[in-house]
Parts: structure tokens; C-alpha cells; sequence
């Protein structure tokens, strides 16, 4: 089997890079501006997987793509013809329908690093991943509205003197469809290098991706569909409660016996009694109150609406109590966004790792919250969680981008 090698991009704790490891690939480095997520990306990929090929010309730490290309320009030129891929998309929060969505975020301007840094290396192949609102118009700026999909497109697209520009597709893509608990919708865009392949399309990508998954499942030995309760019901509060063993004045519970095909998969390999990241926020008695009577009475799976909110003296602008019998809806980088199904309180990491599809050997590191105030900007191991793309899917991603380089190889 074919060995390729790949560069994540805003890699984040590495759910992209967990799938690639899964999927056969051989990571060079990851890029990654926070130091609570790379400290989980290094935990995990570096130190139990040995994932990454790490260039002795980087520091293995965390990184900002316009420090790097700054910094490092020459030793990026000398990777070209040398990386079969670079996988990735930048911070979404600026896009996001679920937010704000304000086309002056600097955060949208990374997008011009992202293609330079393209330029610089050439991959073979590019896959970019991005939210939904990466392909709708912005309705308040100029003309008809900008979508950032667009723009993207034609600037991988574009000739250069030095660089032949990408075939390049995008489409968007459920990824419930795959295995994962969650109604989570993307847009993924697939390139190819035009003067690397003319029997390649990149089209073919999400035909192979839709074709393999039946057998996916079937080798993993999980149905193609995941209720929220299949995903987290062996994390139930228990009657034992423990002492959380990295939160010592929070309480944790102990595993309940398996009693679906994705848990025992996600459990396979972690054989402790205590969830890691599995700590219980406390909640004051009102708090309690007000989750009680929210589960029993508002409609489960869907945000609470406007009469109810009042009903209930409920101020959060967007919450939803999860239904157990369906996938989640998108998981997001906040913990008060969800209310568990059967018991008053929020997600805790774990349980938004599982619908997230991170295996429970996966550890997550730096702090759970900041706590007071800043609690409502800064909650380190939720973000990380919120922010990945699922490994369960980006493992399949990885078989299919594989499985057209080594098309590519017998048919040159």
C-alpha cells in the first residue's frame, strides 16, 4: 500500500489528522494557532501515534500561518513535488450562520494565507473543509454579496507563472450520512493540481465517498445511522458518583455497560472505568429547576422557541434539550448551546466528543472553562471538540483521497 504524505492546516486538536492517521496517511506537520489545541493535537498524533514526519526546520509547537509563511517561505518552496496533500479550511467563526457572521472578521482574511500558502507548496491534492456559510452570500456588502466559496475556487483555479492552478470542486456534505451523530453539514472543496493528473476529476471524490461507506460501515462494525442515545447513553450519570480525576472538586461517574454498536466501537481501545473529560458542571438548584421542567415540556431537537423562552423566564437567545432517538444537531464550540435528553444539565466534553465521534482514548487538554465572566469566550476543551472536523468522517475522506492517488498511479 501507497504511503502519502500530507500537511494539516488549522489542524485545531486533530479530528482531521486522527482520520488521516486512521485512513493510512502519513502526516509532515500540522499548523495550529492555539496552544490549548495543539497541546491536544501533540498528545494525541505526536506522542501515542508517532503521526507526523515533523521537519527539523519547525518548531514542534504551536503556529500562526502568517508567522510561518513569514518565516519559513524558503523551506515551504523546497517541499514542492514532494506532498501529495494539504487538508484543512480556516477558522469558520466569521462565515458561521450559527454567529454573527461579519465578513470583516480578520479572521475571514486568512482565507488570502490559505491560498498563499497553496501557492507555495503545490499539493497534489487539496481538501477544504469549511461551514456552510462559506458558500452563501454576505447580504449587506457590496453589489449582489461575496461568497467566499467563489472566491476560493477561482483563486486555485487561476494560472500563475509558477503555478498551474487546481481542477477544483466543492460540494456540501451531511455528515450524519456517514456515521456521525450530528447533523452537521459542510462544504467540502476537493482540487487537483492540473499539470499532476488528466485522468482525475476532482468530482470523483464524493462519488467514491458516497460508494465505499456501506463497506465502511460494515468493517467498523457500526450502523450508517447514530442517535444521540446510541452515542452517549453509557455515560449516563450512574449511581456511583466519583471524584473527576482531573477536576478534583467535580464529580464524574463511571462507564454503564455498552449498549450500542458505536459505543463499543469508540471504547474499544480505552480500557479505564472513569471517561476521560467526562466532568459534571454544577449547576445551582434554579438552574436544575428550570432544565427539569425545560426537558419535560419543550419539544426535543429543536431550539426553544420564542413563546417558550417566555414561559420559562429562559434569557439564553438559542438552546435545545437534544433528541435521544435522532442525531444532534451541530455541535458547537459552547457547552450551554445543549441540554442532555434524560438528566438537567449540559453536555460535558466527552459526551460532545462521542457525537463528535472522537474515540474515548482521545484525550483533551488544557482547562474545561475559564470560569465566571470570561466562561461565555474562553471554554478551551469545548472549543477544541466544537471546532473539529469528525475523525469518523475525515477517515473516510482519507480512504477516498487515497484511493484516487493510487487510481492516479496505475493509470498515468
Amino acid at each position: 500500500m501507497n504511503k502519502y504524505t500530507y500537511i494539516d492546516l488549522f489542524a485545531g486538536c486533530g479530528g482531521l489528522s486522527l482520520g488521516m492517521n486512521q485512513s493510512g496517511w502519513k502526516g509532515l506537520f500540522a499548523v495550529e494557532k492555539s496552544p490549548y489545541a495543539f497541546l491536544t493535537l501533540k498528545t494525541n498524533l505526536m506522542k501515542k501515534l508517532d503521526h507526523f514526519n515533523w521537519p527539523e526546520w519547525l518548531p514542534q509547537t504551536e503556529q500562526d500561518i502568517n508567522s510561518m509563511l513569514e518565516n519559513h517561505k524558503e523551506d515551504l518552496l523546497k517541499l514542492r513535488g514532494n506532498i501529495d496533500l494539504v487538508a484543512g479550511g480556516p477558522p469558520c467563526q466569521g462565515f458561521s450562520t450559527a454567529g454573527r457572521r461579519i465578513e470583516s472578521d480578520n479572521r475571514n482574511q486568512l482565507i488570502d494565507s490559505y491560498i498563499s500558502f497553496i501557492r507555495l507548496v503545490q499539493p497534489k491534492l487539496i481538501f477544504f473543509e469549511n461551514v456552510r456559510g462559506f458558500t452563501q452570500r454576505f447580504k449587506k456588502n457590496k453589489s449582489n454579496g461575496f461568497r467566499y466559496s467563489e472566491y476560493v475556487k477561482k483563486a486555485l483555479e487561476k494560472d500563475g507563472t509558477d503555478f498551474s492552478g487546481y481542477k477544483v470542486y466543492g460540494e456540501l456534505v451531511d455528515f450524519s450520512d456517514f456515521g456521525v451523530p450530528q447533523k452537521r453539514t459542510r462544504f467540502i472543496l476537493i482540487g487537483i493540481r492540473k499539470d499532476f493528473s488528466n485522468v482525475l476529476n476532482p468530482e470523483n471524490f464524493f462519488n467514491i465517498i458516497t460508494k465505499n461507506r456501506e463497506f465502511f460501515f460494515a468493517q467498523k462494525l457500526i450502523n450508517k445511522s447514530t442517535s444521540v442515545k446510541d452515542a452517549i447513553s453509557d455515560l449516563y450519570k450512574s449511581k456511583v458518583r466519583v471524584e473527576c480525576p482531573d477536576s478534583k472538586s467535580f464529580e464524574t461517574t463511571c462507564y454503564t455497560k455498552e449498549v450500542s454498536l458505536y459505543q463499543k466501537y469508540l471504547r474499544k481501545d480505552y480500557k479505564k472505568r472513569i471517561p476521560d473529560s467526562h466532568r459534571f458542571t454544577k449547576h445551582g438548584k434554579q438552574t436544575i429547576s428550570l432544565f427539569e421542567k425545560l426537558i419535560e415540556n419543550v419539544p426535543k431537537g429543536r431550539r426553544i422557541n420564542q413563546e417558550m423562552k417566555e414561559k420559562f423566564g429562559l434569557k439564553k437567545r438559542g438552546l435545545i434539550v437534544l433528541d435521544p432517538n435522532k442525531p444532534a444537531p451541530t455541535i458547537t464550540s459552547h457547552p450551554d448551546d445543549y441540554l442532555h435528553y434524560g438528566t438537567p444539565r449540559i453536555l460535558t466534553v466527552r459526551e460532545c466528543a462521542r457525537i463528535q465521534s472522537f474515540p474515548d482514548w482521545f484525550e483533551f487538554k488544557a482547562k474545561y472553562t475559564t470560569g465566571g465572566k470570561q466562561r461565555k469566550h474562553e471554554v478551551p476543551r469545548y472549543t477544541q471538540v466544537g471546532n473539529a472536523i469528525p475523525p469518523l468522517f475525515s477517515e473516510q475522506a482519507g480512504n477516498a483521497l487515497k484511493e484516487m492517488l493510487d487510481y492516479e498511479q496505475t493509470n498515468i
